[in-house]
């Protein structure tokens, strides 16, 4: 009767073990799913940039720079590995881009160009849509970093060799700041 007692006890340990195993690979798999909805959201932006470089590129000649630090930033993007990196080179591809529409605004052609606004409104969406995806990502990659770091599903992700997942953060402290809207009337 005991050996039956332990067995059935050994069995449910083994069940248990397996199902937090197997929980453990289903967070994995959804953080790489995560990652890969931020990558694809990435890829159209990074797709998008050239373009709109290339649309301007004759009504901004003299603003080479601005032009030259917009693909710059966009290459170092490109060539981002993991989470951390991509936050990071993100924000300074969305900084530059920043400085990029604020000389655009002093071009009234490249404002009333229809191919312009049509690349921003692009650029726009993409941006929402990078920014969900961050959202879930982060929150999968902390549901799963919890799962791994709790007593007992620790020790099986130690011994299993899961790692904790990187967190797409914000690099850029510009973009961490509330943008200041006045709507006052001015009269001079």
């Amino acid at each position: 009767m005991s050996v039956l007692i332990t067995m059935g006890v050994l069995a449910l340990v083994g069940l248990w073990l397996v199902g937090r195993y197997n929980r453990l690979i289903g967070l994995r798999n959804q953080v790489t799913n995560g990652w890969t909805q931020i990558d694809v959201q990435l890829k159209r932006r990074h797709d998008l940039v050239p373009n709109l470089v290339n649309t301007v590129k004759g009504a901004m000649e003299f603003e080479r720079d601005t032009l030259e630090a917009v693909v710059a930033a966009r290459n170092r993007a490109v060539a981002a590995t993991g989470p951390a990196d991509a936050g990071r080179r993100e924000g300074e591809l969305t900084a530059a881009l920043g400085r990029f529409f604020a000389l655009a605004e002093q071009y009234p052609q490249l404002t009333a160009n229809q191919n312009v606004r049509m690349l921003q409104e692009e650029l726009a969406a993409t941006e929402n849509k990078v920014g969900f995806a961050r959202q879930f990502y982060n929150d999968i990659a902390t549901k799963y970093n919890t799962a791994t770091q709790v007593i007992p599903t620790n020790f099986i992700a130690g011994v299993a060799g899961f790692k904790s997942a990187e967190l797409f953060e914000i690099a850029n402290e510009a973009e961490r700041a509330v943008p200041t809207v006045d709507l006052s009337t001015r009269r001079g």
